[in-house]
């Protein structure tokens, strides 16, 4: 009797680790880069990787640009080069996208505390990530000034939105 007994905690420890060991799925990922001295060089490309399981495919998402600068920083907006390449794809997408940092008064519209202020910014909803497998993010600064200043930090950050039908 014992034996069984010892049989039946043995296969449910397996199944445990094995659902222990199976990589989660996702369901936000965020990541953020650090602007070396504060001032964004346009050669600064700073890449963002995801990988999706099969099972992810089947959600929309959305994608949010985080960015973190400090009050000197002397523009109401930051356009982006936002290059998207999908996993098996040779090349990637690139689009350009207009940020909006502060009103037209200059307040700036993220969270901020003493002189540094940071804003999530949806620059795609409902978003479709049709692949199983590593997506490829670059951000590049776009604006006439280079290098930029006052730059503190970028990041990406995708969020399940809702299940596809």
């Amino acid at each position: 009797m014992t034996v069984k007994t010892n049989q039946g905690w043995a296969a449910l420890l397996i199944c445990l680790l094995a659902f222990a060991c199976k990589p989660p799925r996702l369901e936000t990922f965020e990541k953020n880069r650090d602007i070396p001295d504060s001032e964004w060089a346009v050669d600064n490309r700073p890449v963002f990787e995801l990988e999706l399981s099969p099972e992810d495919t089947a959600w929309y998402y959305n994608i949010y640009v985080n960015v973190r600068h400090t009050d000197a920083y002397p523009y109401n907006n930051l356009w982006l080069l936002v290059s998207t390449q999908l996993p098996g794809d040779s090349t990637a997408v690139t689009r350009r996208v207009e940020l909006p940092l502060a009103d037209t008064y200059g307040k700036w519209l993220g969270s901020g505390m003493d002189d540094i202020y940071e804003h999530r910014i949806p620059i795609q909803q409902n978003a479709i990530l049709p692949k199983p497998g590593i997506y490829r993010f670059t951000f590049e600064q776009n604006m006439r000034q280079n290098p930029l200043p006052d730059m503190l930090s970028m990041g990406l950050r995708i969020e399940k939105a809702a299940l596809r039908k």
